[in-house]
Formats: structure tokens, sequence, C-alpha cells
């Protein structure tokens, strides 16, 4: 990462010579805010929606935690080895896949190729298809071994497969969930995904206890049922997005038949799409193995850190509805050509998003029991989450600075390097606490200060590369 510029690229595609006329398009008005409207305001309208997927993100990750916590430690602790794995297809079909497919569409929107817009819906339907079959194919077969690695054993490794067998199998719900919303997104559309998204949430909060706890002639079936809720509610938003975008009211068009499968369509979204999935699997990668680290100070201190870094699972969501906007906005300027207004796009975005992180963070710090009681009443757990809590929140600001600007990369069309610098602070992160705990032996303080010091890093190399980002230098402005 020592080129002096980042050389991006135009898309590969220009305006058609011919196209129906956009006064007459459902789409029109929502592009022209995209390319004409206030850069702030527009950037605050787009990302309201969203709120509602961090509400229910955050009702989900809160409530799942609230239920199986009644099951007892082993049941809480065993659900907590599978849980990164499950909000990696979650994230990686929203912000990764569900990115570039968010990109492409709007960057074909935004050069007037509504017919590629069009076709691209369907190649994402079938990206969300095979991207299911990876998911619980890998994961189904690696979960023996990985989760003994990060220490599961007993009742506790009993839940972890209870869990992860059934929300591991029906990845296919998530996968199109998320994807399909990605490609309404690009239109510039985000109230009817964060809606569908939402209440398939809400429908999974209300059915999981039900499923987990049994009701009446329902038997109960422990961690299991929270999988169950998962996908079947998942499930149902998945077919309301089908719905909408095979009706009249969609301005892109997802048709079964008369579109062949082109690679060229697959490389638009993938080129944008599999590093944004690298960045997902980074991400939750890095729980993972800092969850697998901090066991080796025993369950108690693997418990805690592992319930203060589900706030950062609420953290992306936020950084998501933020970013979804980022993401169209960027993609639809860049584009029509308009770089130094998508620019500036970027760097709004990126300074709302920090501004929101540091916000929660603080709160966190400050106030860590509130937080941590929801999920355990152990002192000790609570004592070590509270530490991380104090260490790690102050710190958020800088880890939603890199994950906005991450976003922005999106939108240009171009993340790699920003991949690789996420990479970077996941390897920092851990070979800081492997460094501080068996070298320093400064146990789950130095681990901690780690992990703080790998968000830091992360923000600083991110920066630097939206300072390298050039336009093409015939059209640069």
């Amino acid at each position: 990462m020592t080129d002096p510029s980042i050389a991006i690229s135009s898309p590969s595609f220009s305006p058609a010579a011919a196209t129906t006329p956009v006064a007459n398009r459902p789409i029109a008005a929502r592009t022209r805010l995209l390319l004409e409207g206030p850069v702030l305001s527009t950037l605050l309208r787009l990302s309201a929606p969203n709120v509602l997927n961090l509400l229910a993100i955050a009702g989900m990750i809160t409530f799942d935690g609230l239920f199986l916590g009644r099951l007892g430690a082993d049941a809480l602790a065993g659900v907590s080895l599978a849980f990164p794995f499950v909000m990696l297809i979650q994230h990686a079909a929203n912000g990764g896949v569900g990115g570039g497919v968010s990109s492409a569409i709007a960057r074909a929107l935004g050069a007037g190729r509504r017919d590629r817009a069009d076709a691209l819906v369907y190649h994402t339907f079938v990206l969300a298809i095979g991207l299911a079959a990876l998911f619980s194919t890998s994961m189904l077969l690696g979960a023996p071994y990985v989760f003994r690695w990060m220490g599961g054993q007993g009742e506790m490794l009993s839940a972890a497969f209870s869990y992860s067998n059934v929300a591991f199998s029906g990845a296919i719900s998530i996968c199109m969930l998320n994807l399909l919303g990605g490609a309404v997104r690009g239109t510039g559309n985000m109230t009817l995904p964060s809606t569908v998204i939402a209440s398939s949430v809400l429908a999974h909060v209300v059915i999981s206890p039900l499923l987990i706890f049994g009701w009446g002639p329902m038997p109960a079936l422990g961690p299991a049922g929270a999988g169950w809720g998962l996908t079947l509610s998942f499930g149902a938003g998945s077919l309301v997005l089908i719905a909408y975008l095979r009706s009249s009211r969609a301005p892109i068009t997802l048709a079964f038949r008369g579109v062949p499968l082109q690679l060229a369509l697959f490389a638009e979204i993938l080129k944008v799409g599999v590093p944004g999935l690298v960045n997902v699997a980074i991400t939750n990668l890095s729980v993972v193995l800092l969850t697998g680290i901090a066991g080796r100070l025993g369950r108690e201190t693997a418990i805690g850190y592992a319930m203060g870094a589900r706030l950062e699972y609420i953290l992306l969501p936020v950084g998501f509805g933020f970013g979804t906007a980022i993401v169209a906005m960027v993609g639809t300027n860049w584009g029509a050509k308009q770089y130094r207004r998508a620019r500036e796009i970027a760097w709004t975005g990126a300074s709302m998003v920090a501004a929101t992180y540091a916000t929660i963070g603080l709160i966190a710090a400050v106030l860590p029991v509130v937080w941590l009681s929801l999920f355990s009443n152990d002192e000790e757990v609570i004592r070590v989450g509270t530490w991380y809590l104090q260490i790690a929140g102050p710190i958020y600001g800088f880890y939603g600075l890199g994950m906005a600007l991450h976003s922005a990369m999106q939108g240009f069309g171009s993340v790699v390097l920003i991949v690789l610098a996420n990479g970077v602070r996941l390897l920092a992160s851990a070979g800081g606490a492997l460094f501080a705990i068996y070298w320093l032996d400064l146990g789950a303080i130095g681990f901690f200060v780690a992990v703080a010091i790998g968000f830091c890093g992360f923000a600083a190399m991110a920066v630097n590369l939206m300072f390298r980002v050039k336009a093409p230098a015939s059209t640069a402005l």
C-alpha cells in the first residue's frame, strides 16, 4: 500500500443512446435526488429508514442473548460460539456482497443503463442461492472443529451445535433477504428493504421464545428454537422482496425468463462484493479469533469479552445504516462522473458515522453494567466485560470512521486496499493480544488495549487511502 495514488477507473459502461424517457420512470426523481440533492440532508434522509435496521438487529442480538441466558451459562456460552458465524452470513450478504449489488445497480442507474440494472437483479438472485450454498456447506462441515478450537465442550458444545445446525442450514433465507434488499437500496429506496428486514427481525423476536421454551403443545426446542425463529422469519421477508421486485411498482425488475447469465454482470457485482465479503469475514473473524484468545484466560474472560463485543454487532448495523446511503450516493455520482461531489459525500458520511460510533462507545464506557447485565449476573463476567467496554468504547469512533470509508470505497467501485487495511487491523489486534498476554503478562487488560490499538490503526490507514483516491485523469474535476 505504498503507491502514491489509487486510480479508479470510471464504470465500464456508458449511458445508452436511447432509453425510456427518465421522467416517465418511477426511479427518475430518486436518481435526481442522489445526483443533485444537498449532501448532508440527503444522506440523513436516506439513512433514516435504516435506523429500523439498527433497532431490528439490535433487538435480535439483545433478545436472543436475553432468552438464551435464561437457559443457563452453558447455553449462552455455546450459542456465543456460533453467533459470530451467523452474523458473518448476515453481514456478508448485507454489507459485503449486498454492498456490491447496491454499488453495481447504483452505477448502472447513474449512467442511464436501466436495462443493465434489471439484468443485475436476476444475477443477484442467482448469487444469493450460490452464496447460501457456500455458507451452509462450509459452516456445517467446519463447525465441529472450529467450536472445539474456541473452547467448546460438554453442554456448551451441545448448545452450539443445536443452534448452529438450524441457523447454518437456513442460510438461504438470510442471503436472499439481504441481497435483494441491496438491489432495492441501489435504486435509492432505503425504506422498503429496511421495513421488511425490521419486520422479519420483529417476527423472530416474537416467535423465538415460543420455540425456545415451548408453548402449549409446542415442545421446547432450546437453542435450536432461536435458529428456527431466524430462518422462518427471514424466509418470509425474502418472499416479500421477491414479490415486490416482480411487481409493476418496482423501478427495477426481477425476471426469471429472457435474462441470460453473463459473466460480466457477475463480475460487476463481485469486483466490489468479493472484497466486501472478505472485509466482512475479517470483521467477524476478528471476534472469533479474539474470543478464542480470550478463552485462554478462562471461561469468564471469554464470556465477558463476548458480551462486550456484542455491542460491536450493534455498531455494525449503525455503520450499515449510513453506509448503504453512502454507497448509493457515491456510486450514483461516480457513475455520472460527478467525482468531486462523490468525494464530498464520502467525507460527510464518514464524519457522521464516526460521531455516532463515538457517542455510543462513550455511553457504554460510562455505563457498562447497563449493557452487560442484560446477559449475565455473574460478577466476574461483568467485571471483565466492564474492562473491555471502558478501554475499547472510547475508541469506537475510529472504528466507525474506517467502516464508513469502506462504504465510500464500495461506491467508488474499488475496495481491495481498504479490505487489506482491515486485515492488518485483525493481525495487529490478535498479534498484540498474544504479545500482551504471553510476553508482557498483562492479562485481560493488555488484551483489550491491543484490540483498541487495532481500531485506531484501521482508521489511520482508511483515511490515508481515501486521500489517495483519484478520478480518471481525463475527466477529473
